[in-house]
Order: C-alpha cells, then sequence, then structure tokens
C-alpha cells in the first residue's frame, strides 16, 4: 500500500475531512449571503380614559383644618370654639358616632335648654340613619341605640341640680354644645366625675363646642383659652389658682398631671360651604362691634367696657424665639405677698418694639424668695440692662430693718423705683395704647408678647375702664401684670 493511500485511511478513521479537488469544469459555487434577522417594531396602543365618578354617597367629611383636628384628638377635654358658622355642630354629632359599634359605648350630649336640644335631634335624625342602619331613636328616652346596642342620650341641663338626674350613671363620652350657655363650671365639673368606661378598648372624652360670648364667657377662657396657645395641648389647671391638676399625695401616680386639654380655634373660613357665598358673613359683618368681633372674629379677648380694645392676639402675639445678645433687657415687677407678684421681662429690638419675653406670676412668696426665683429665671438672659419695681417696696412700714426693696437689691436683684406720681398711671396707660398701636413704617404693632406669657395675655384685654374716670383703669380688677407693664413704660425707650 501506498504511503499516500495509508494517509488517506488513517484520516477517514480519524475523523478529518480531506479537502476535496474540484473539477477544473466546475464553477466554484457562491458563498450564501446570511438572511437578515427578522425585527419587530412594537407599536404603542393609545386607549381613551375617562375618569371614573365617584359613586359612593358621603353623607359627611369633615373640613380640612379644625375640624378634622377636633374630630381626630386625643386629649381628656377638648373646646372647638370661635366664629359662628365654622361647623362645630356637625362636629359635635359625628365625633360619637365612632364609638356606636361598641356594645358598652354610652354617650350624653348636652344643650342648655330643651328648645336648644331639639335643633340637635332634628339635625341627628338627618344624619344618624343614613350613617348606621338600624339605629333607632326613642322619643320618650330621648336616646339613639344602635344595632350594637351602644347608646347615645340627648338632653339638656337648664339648672345646677338637674345633674342629679345623672347621678350614679356611667359614660365614656360626655358633650356640651355652646358651653358657654352655662354661667358656672358647675356642670361641667360635676359631670366629669359620670366619665367612666368598663371597657379597655373604650376611652373617655369630654368635649365641648362654643362661640365667644354668652354668660359662661370667663369661666370658658380662663379654662381653655388662657392657658396655652391656641390648637395646643396643656395640662388642666385650676381655674381659680391656675396651678396644674396633680395627683396626690399617696397615689400611685403622685405628682403627675391628671389629664390634657386643648382649645381649637374655629373661623368661618374653615366652612367652606357657608363661606363661599359671602351672605352669612355680610351677616356678621352688620352686626355691632363687640358681637362681631365674637361671632366672625371669634375673638374671646373682646369685652364690654375693656380699657385696651386694641389688644389682637393674631397681632400682638407672636411665637417665642432666640433673642439676640445685643438687644436690651430689663424687666418690671408689681409685688403683692397676699394678692399676687407679677414680673415682666423686655427685650427691645433695633426698630424699638418691645417683646415682652417672659413672665412670672406667683402668690404668697417673700420678697426675698421673689429675688432669688428671678435671678435663677433670668440667668441665662446675660446682662439685665435694669428692673423697675413698685417704689412703694421702699417704704419702711414701722419696719427697722432695709425695707423689702433694700432686701430683694442685697440679695443682688437690682431695681430702681417706678414713679407713682400724680398723673403716672394714666401717661403709663396712654404709653401702653401707643405701642399697642400698628406703626406705619414697620407695619408692626410697638408692642408684642410671646405666646408663653399667658397670665399677660389673659389679663391685659381683659382689664375694665374705671367706670368713674375712664382715662384709668378700674383699680378693683387682677392688674398685677398690668402694673409692671406700665411702670416699664414709664422708663423704655
Amino acid at each position: 500500500m501506498s504511503e499516500d493511500v495509508r494517509t488517506k485511511l488513517q484520516a477517514s478513521a480519524s475523523g478529518q475531512n480531506m479537502r476535496k479537488r474540484q473539477s477544473p469544469k466546475r464553477k466554484p459555487l457562491k458563498k450564501k449571503e446570511q438572511a437578515p434577522e427578522p425585527t419587530v417594531e412594537i407599536q404603542p396602543i393609545e386607549y381613551e380614559t375617562q375618569a371614573i365618578e365617584e359613586t359612593a354617597n358621603v353623607l359627611f367629611k369633615p373640613n380640612k383644618g379644625p375640624q378634622t383636628d377636633f374630630l381626630a384628638a386625643s386629649e381628656r377635654e377638648v373646646l372647638y370654639g370661635g366664629s359662628a358658622g365654622g361647623g362645630k355642630s356637625y362636629a359635635m354629632l359625628s365625633d360619637p358616632l365612632r364609638y356606636m359599634g361598641h356594645p358598652a359605648f354610652s354617650g350624653l350630649l348636652l344643650r342648655h335648654t330643651t328648645e336648644e336640644l331639639r335643633e340637635l335631634v332634628f339635625k341627628s335624625q338627618e344624619l344618624y340613619p343614613k350613617i348606621w342602619p338600624g339605629i333607632k331613636w326613642s322619643e320618650r328616652k330621648m336616646q339613639w341605640t344602635a344595632p350594637s346596642g351602644a347608646r347615645l342620650w340627648m338632653s339638656y341641663l337648664d339648672r345646677d341640680d338637674d345633674v342629679l338626674r345623672y347621678q350614679g350613671l356611667a359614660f365614656s363620652w360626655i358633650g356640651f354644645d355652646e358651653l358657654t350657655q352655662w354661667a358656672t363650671p358647675y356642670a361641667w365639673n360635676y359631670m366629669r366625675s359620670r366619665l367612666r368606661s368598663t371597657a379597655a378598648d373604650l376611652p373617655i372624652y369630654m368635649r365641648a363646642t362654643t362661640n365667644p360670648g354668652g354668660r359662661g364667657h370667663h369661666w370658658v377662657k380662663k379654662m381653655f383659652i388662657d392657658p396655652s396657645p391656641y390648637n395646643r395641648a396643656y395640662d388642666a389647671t385650676d381655674i381659680e389658682t391656675g396651678e396644674v391638676l396633680r395627683y396626690p399625695a399617696g397615689h400611685a401616680k403622685a405628682g403627675r398631671p391628671l389629664y390634657k386639654r386643648r382649645f381649637i380655634p374655629a373661623r368661618l373660613s374653615d366652612n367652606p360651604y357657608l363661606a363661599e357665598s359671602g351672605d352669612y358673613e355680610a351677616m356678621l359683618l352688620s352686626m355691632p362691634e363687640q358681637q362681631r368681633r365674637q361671632l366672625l372674629d371669634g375673638d374671646w379677648d373682646i369685652k364690654e367696657g375693656a380699657a385696651f380694645t386694641e389688644f389682637d392676639r393674631n397681632i400682638h402675639v407672636i411665637e417665642p424665639f432666640d433673642i439676640p445678645s445685643n438687644w436690651v433687657k430689663f424687666r418690671a415687677c408689681d409685688y403683692g405677698y397676699g394678692s399676687k407678684s407679677g414680673v415682666v421681662w423686655f427685650a427691645v429690638a433695633p426698630n424699638e418694639q418691645l417683646v415682652v419675653y417672659r413672665e412670672l406670676y406667683v402668690s404668697k412668696v417673700l420678697a426675698t424668695d421673689l429675688a432669688d426665683m428671678i435671678l435663677d429665671v433670668e440667668a441665662g438672659d446675660g446682662n439685665i440692662k435694669y428692673g423697675v419695681l413698685d417704689s412703694s417696696l421702699w417704704h419702711k412700714r414701722g419696719d427697722t430693718g432695709p425695707s423689702l426693696a433694700e432686701q430683694m437689691i442685697m440679695k443682688g436683684c437690682r431695681w430702681r423705683p417706678s414713679d407713682r406720681s400724680r398723673g403716672s398711671r394714666i401717661s403709663g396707660k396712654n404709653e401702653i395704647h401707643r405701642r399697642l398701636q400698628v406703626d406705619e413704617f414697620t407695619e408692626e404693632p410697638r408692642l408684642v408678647f410671646f405666646n408663653s406669657c399667658t397670665n399677660t395675655i389673659s389679663q391685659l384685654p381683659a382689664i375694665p375702664l374705671d367706670k368713674k374716670n375712664p382715662e384709668d383703669v378700674d383699680t378693683n380688677a387682677e392688674d398685677h401684670l398690668y402694673d409692671a407693664l406700665w411702670y416699664n413704660e414709664q422708663t423704655a425707650i
């Protein structure tokens, strides 16, 4: 076997391809061109879309703002009040409905008289059966009963002794509509004793709505308006002493605050259904100034015969801020042991606006102890340029030792005497009037108060004029912080 044949056989056995010799007569084959890969182009399909109309029958939807805040509030006692037409009644009717699915719920909604109650009943009869199918109204019992067994009574408290009708009963929710129609806090305080729940998942609340004015304006203002800036929760206080209500000694929670309160202001503009047409607003604008400011502006500070009617919380009360160290600071004090001692601190802005940034209001405190308290609270203020103190504290009053003013100065709390000469009170009052005015150049008042100065803010607009001398204020009114203000005004820039 030739070598050439052997090589071909080995190649065939090993799977190698041997190149064939092409016939000279045969034309070479052209290489096939590769077919292009198919491409797919996706064209977006446009569909016509239509807005789906809401078909749900919305029976009640709270307005954004105060009405929603009221229904979401978690504080034990809440007052929703201010302008007329702010949506208070519907908020009050709606609030207890969230608990009507609980079989242990027992609520009580009160008005002052049966005639006023009838209006609430009519509104509830329009609303409740649509929201809670199967809920039943009993005219004899004046009570709504839900299928769950939950109950809501609607009743009245005309006289103080009417509260005895509820002696021995328990409610987890109690509402007072138009709270200022009760002349005293007796009914509110007594009904608080009826507030309790037997179910761990059922909270207890007291709710109230009202406008400024009415026979109970004063006590409602002291309970809900004066203790704190608007729409902020605060520890409940005694309206006579201003002291925080706390658990007594020996209690497991001794010293801790009892519960929280909150005031939520309402304005006509918060209710778009009533405000948009402008008719109701026009009616309120036509009323005398005092009623207009109460019912349209929701002004709790307006008072017939008040000395400082120009005071406006929206203008003269500001949020606290860090006072620059280069601003001049000083203080003024009206001292009293048996009554009250009032101290206010001032800072002078570059535009000469006076800022009342702190107050101290205490009773039955010795002059030397008051000096220590003053030095403690102003320790971080930097340099206090001077202090003005009632000049009568320099009188010896039969004592052989140093006067009360001298005792305070010996503690390091330095003062200068106020001007108590003839006409000084009237001149101090006139200066406060001037500073409460809005400056035409800066468009700001010349006197403002931090909202933390709650006692001063409460007292200033409430001080009445002296009926015998309308140029001065009534000195029998609570005027300790006012006196400190005008002591300072005589020396301020």
